[in-house]
């Protein structure tokens, strides 16, 4: 079993920076992903990015020159930095980790409210 605690978000003004936590309680397994979704209300649930644990990242379909995903190992963290926001990045932000080779191996943390203010 693995629970995640996310910690960071909060309300910014569009061009701000902000930065949000996940750490990890439980096994981290060889292949586990470790990264970020985010959703808004009324749609599906998007992929930010997700680091491996030798630290290959897959990014989503957007910003990806605004957001820096990284991964401690030994510490079982991911965060995400987000520059120059804008209001439509505004969304709960999930962490998750996924076993690509098991889709029963699946966890979330509650989400972290992020808000972009224009």
């Amino acid at each position: 079993q693995v629970q995640l605690v996310e910690s960071g978000g909060g309300l910014v003004e569009a061009g701000g920076s902000l930065r949000v936590s996940c750490v990890a309680s439980g096994i981290i397994e060889r292949d586990d992903l470790m990264g970020w979704y985010r959703q808004v209300p009324g749609r599906t649930r998007e992929l930010v990015a997700q680091v491996s644990k030798d630290g290959v990242i897959s990014y989503g379909n957007f910003g990806t020159d605004r957001f820096i995903v990284s991964r401690d190992n030994a510490k079982k963290t991911v965060s995400l930095e987000m520059h120059n926001l804008k209001p439509e990045d505004t969304a709960v932000y999930y962490c998750n980790l996924n076993d690509p080779y098991s889709p029963r191996r699946t966890y979330w943390g509650r989400g972290t409210q992020v808000t972009v203010s224009s």
